[in-house]
This record gives structure tokens, sequence and C-alpha cells, in this order.
């Protein structure tokens, strides 16, 4: 009974949550925008590059490599169930894009001719649930050292919005999304 009242309480901040973040796309895209400047920009395209699946896959595998040659079988597995849930997650995100088909917010609508091409869609954004699928592998291991790389998932949104590539509701749905899956 317990578990079930906390299901609902959760459920329900996460609706209230990806509600208000849907509420306020517009008003976050146009802060961001009033709020540019050339050496930020540069920075948060850098961290977009960087935070893309092939970063996190690159040290994922070195992770596994040092694991292996320390000869930790239990890191190992966590390294490469990181892994996996990248590539789950990109995948789902991929699927997701091409069947919402939303433009990004620097993109006008009309220009989006291919509905597989993903360099026009936004929803939901593609770095964020993979570096959300990698580490939140974490929180089930290690919860500290979860809590610790938190930030960097938390500043590749920040990253994705700022270049102008997502919108708030793209990058906190795929939070709750991804949330949702590792928890299963």
């Amino acid at each position: 009974r317990s578990s079930l009242i906390y299901s609902l309480i959760v459920a329900m901040i996460a609706l209230i949550a990806v509600a208000a973040a849907f509420y306020f796309d517009s008003t976050v895209r146009d802060f961001v925008a009033q709020h540019r400047s050339r050496g930020l920009h540069k920075f948060m395209l850098g961290v977009s590059k960087v935070g893309d699946w092939p970063g996190h896959l690159i040290s994922g595998l070195i992770s596994a490599g040092i694991a292996w040659q320390r000869g930790s079988k239990k890191w190992m597995r966590v390294f490469l169930a990181m892994l996996i849930a990248l590539a789950v997650a990109g995948v789902v995100a991929r699927a997701i894009k091409i069947g919402t088909a939303r433009a990004r917010p620097s993109v006008k609508t009309e220009e989006v001719r291919n509905r597989f091409d993903t360099h026009f869609q936004a929803f939901p954004s593609g770095h964020v649930a993979a570096s959300m699928g990698f580490f939140g592998v974490l929180f089930f291991v290690r919860r500290k050292i979860a809590l610790a790389c938190l930030p960097i998932p938390i500043l590749i949104a920040i990253s994705r919005m700022y270049v102008a590539a997502h919108y708030l509701s793209d990058v906190v749905c795929v939070v709750f999304d991804v949330l949702r899956a590792t928890s299963s």
C-alpha cells in the first residue's frame, strides 16, 4: 500500500514537472536568446559536442578497460551495463524523435522536410537521454557516485537549450522517461 502511494506521488510530481516544462518552453527559449554571449555559446557548443554519445561511449569503454585490468568483475559489469543503457536510451530517443518530429527551436517548422533526419527534430533530447541512461545505472549501484556525476547530464541539458537545439520540455521529459525506464 505504501509503495502504491509513493508511486502515485512520484507520478504526480513528474506530471507537474512535465506540464510546467511545456508551459515555460517559450519563456526559457526567449530568456536564453536574450542572454546569449559569444564565449558561453562557444563553451556550450563544446559541452554539446563532448556530451554526445561518442564521449560517453569512450569514457565507458576506458572505465570498463580499467576495471578489467584491475580485475574488478563488479565494476566491469557496471560499466558494460552503463554502455548498454547508453545504447538503449539513444535508440529509444531516436524512435520517439522520428515519431514526434517536433522542430528544434532554431528551425522553422516548414524547414523539416525529412521525418527521419533528426538534425531538425527536438523531442526528446538524444544527448540528455544518452547521458541520463549512462549515468542512471550508477544510481542503482553507488548513489554517492551517481550524485557526483549528476552535474554532467544537467550541464548537457543546459547546453542543448543554450545552443537552441532543444526546448525545456525536450530535456525534462527525457529525464523522467529514462528514470522510469531504469527503475523498472
